[in-house]
């Protein structure tokens, strides 16, 4: 879910804002953004295959989806309530957090073995 994102970020963001990039440095800024995404998808990945990254990847996916999410939360009483694409994405990336506090809690016993 979050590599599709980060390439319309990086390559075509007026996909899903109401922006029309001008600078260098606004182009920068939504290349940056889909490289950090890119970035934590690579270390979740590694997760997956790799169990001695499994921890640093879960408490990375956590910190991520519940940044994201609760800064939407934030949105909601600062700014209103978005489009329902936005609606979703802020339930999923909360149910993703804690999914990942599920995972790391129930895994807990797994690292401390290993």
């Amino acid at each position: 879910m979050v590599v599709p994102v980060s390439f319309v970020y990086g390559f075509n963001p007026s996909l899903n804002f109401n922006i029309q990039l001008q600078t260098t440095d606004e182009h920068n800024f939504f290349k940056a953004i889909m490289g950090l995404y890119i970035g934590f998808s690579i270390q979740w990945t590694l997760g997956i295959f790799k169990n001695n990254y499994l921890k640093s990847a879960l408490i990375s996916h956590i910190i991520f989806m519940f940044g994201l999410g609760l800064g939407r939360v934030l949105s909601y009483f600062l700014d209103g309530t978005p489009t329902f694409g936005y609606q979703f994405g802020t339930f999923a990336e909360l149910f993703l957090g804690f999914y990942g506090l599920w995972v790391l809690k129930n895994k807990n016993t797994n690292f401390a073995e290993k």
